[in-house]
């Protein structure tokens, strides 16, 4: 997988209540729009969907709503994402597509997150039931489920959450993992745009000054809500890492490939206009992943939707 960017030119009660409101402030998260505040104490109650992401399952449905949205290489080079929901749930999601063994790993980050897929491949399903999530596939739930007349199988799949037993606690999931919402680092290189290329597909990430967010294209095409609007992230972790074969095929043979989301390596991340190295680190699969600068400090996120591309290296 390759990446690319383009760069563009570059009193004693007073002190009190001042000193309380940084406290408060220092507390609290985004949500999306980067308004809600953290419940102090309280976990991320994760809704994941898998979603799908070739020509006809454009465009996809409630995407804009997630508080993370994990980009993964699968079979044919081509990709689908995982859109992580906590603080808010859109009343329609999808299309809804198969697990890979790679979400397995990658959810571990999260308290026992509900995920909801269409199904998998039969020798997965054992490890999916094993896993410390939930598992919410049509045959499990199959009123929370629908099929849209207006697409061809298998792309016309879509969730209902609010028919789910999965209730949101109003916790961002970015927040619960560690990402940090607060003013920018030092530092950073001004750039435009940055594209990561994977074999058989590829994501360009558009910097607007006028929408304080990066414009998502996917495959040359300008990525839309269902309504229209354009997608748009407040950060982009471009995270390389391992893309190896896994275990398990597909259907027609393909070898399904694996992300390893354990380890560390480098990374970089946008906001605010900018690109910033960086590097991430997740000792073990129960532990999350952490975002630092090229100085060792802790990596800070514009308050907003993350959007984190797991990038072969």
């Amino acid at each position: 997988m390759h990446t690319s960017r383009t760069k563009r030119p570059a009193a004693a009660s007073s002190v009190l209540l001042a000193l309380l409101v940084a406290a408060v402030s220092g507390c609290q998260g985004g949500s999306p729009g980067g308004t809600a505040p953290t419940p102090s104490g309280t976990r991320a109650h994760v809704l994941a969907v898998k979603i799908d992401n070739v020509g006809p399952a454009r465009p996809q449905t409630g995407l804009d709503k997630a508080d993370i949205i994990y980009v993964e290489q699968v079979e044919a080079g081509l990709s689908r994402m995982m859109a992580v929901y906590s603080s808010a749930l859109p009343p329609v999601v999808g299309p809804v597509r198969s697990a890979r063994e790679t979400d397995l790993e990658l959810l571990r980050q999260f308290d026992r997150p509900t995920l909801a897929f269409s199904g998998a491949q039969t020798k997965l399903l054992p490890a999916i039931a094993e896993a410390p999530l939930d598992p919410l596939p049509p045959e499990k739930d199959p009123g929370a489920y629908f099929r849209a007349d207006d697409r061809a199988a298998p792309h016309n799949l879509f969730l209902r959450p609010g028919r789910t037993p999965h209730a949101t606690t109003g916790v961002n999931a970015a927040e619960d993992i560690g990402l940090r919402f607060a003013a920018a680092v030092p530092g950073g290189r001004a750039v435009a745009d940055r594209t990561v290329r994977y074999p058989a597909a590829r994501f360009t990430f558009t910097w607007s000054a006028e929408r304080g967010r990066w414009l998502v294209s996917m495959d040359g095409t300008p990525a839309r809500t269902a309504g229209g609007a354009r997608l748009g992230a407040a950060d982009v972790v471009v995270q390389n890492v391992t893309v190896r074969p896994s275990l398990y095929r597909d259907r027609w043979g393909s070898t399904s490939p694996y992300t390893e989301t354990v380890g560390s390596g480098s990374a970089v991340v946008l906001r605010d206009g900018k690109e910033y190295d960086a590097r991430w680190s997740r000792p073990s699969a129960d532990s999350a992943t952490s975002f630092t600068t090229a100085d060792g400090e802790r990596m800070t996120f514009a308050p907003g939707q993350v959007w984190i591309v797991l990038a072969q290296k």
